[in-house]
């Protein structure tokens, strides 16, 4: 017998994986039950507030697995650059295993939808925010003082974004790897 949590992480993983990569708009509600293996009416049983609830909280659990691969990477690295250089290469693997079709776990959702609902936007906000902060802790942790950590947290965080989006536009890491050599010239600068 399934269990009444297996059926609501089933819905939150599919949710998280289909709003990666078509966007919270393209996303039906049948197509999220029946990819989640779920009956229809378990949605509203398990999200009472429906598919905002849904993606809420699909967008929270996406990013709390990214910042945890983020923490990772950058407490395994010996240094700042190539802390950052390791991360752009996991999202470019990533990116490329799924042909282009998943880029970051919050930018689909959070151009589509954080206009529009408080609770996605608010989900979206937290997520940058906690990636942020592994960052700049990080970055504080190699040295820096904690408003310069800040502030580069900020630029590494915002200028992999772009990289992330221009790569999947393109269909091409490019952009990701000019992101990488940029910001490894940057901290190798910052930390010298």
């Amino acid at each position: 017998m399934v269990r009444r949590t297996d059926t609501r992480q089933r819905m939150l993983d599919t949710a998280a994986d289909l709003f990666q990569s078509q966007g919270y708009h393209a996303t039906g509600l049948t197509q999220l039950t029946t990819a989640g293996g779920a009956p229809k009416g378990s949605l509203y049983f398990h999200f009472p507030g429906g598919k905002e609830q849904l993606a809420a909280e699909a967008v929270q659990l996406s990013s709390e697995r990214t910042g945890a691969l983020l923490e990772a990477i950058v407490h395994a690295a010996p240094d700042a650059p190539t802390a950052i250089d390791r991360a752009v290469e996991a999202l470019a693997n990533f990116l490329s295993e799924s042909d282009f079709q998943r880029g970051c776990p919050l930018a689909t959702v959070a151009l589509d939808a954080a206009a529009a609902s408080e609770p996605i936007r608010e989900a979206c906000a937290d997520g940058y925010s906690s990636w942020h902060g592994i960052l700049a802790d990080y970055l504080a942790g190699q040295g820096l003082s904690a408003e310069r950590a800040d502030e580069l947290a900020t630029v590494v965080l915002a200028t992999i974004e772009g990289g992330l989006l221009l790569a999947r536009t393109r269909r091409d890491v490019a952009p990701l790897r000019a992101v990488a050599a940029h910001l490894h010239t940057t901290l190798d600068r910052e930390f010298s």
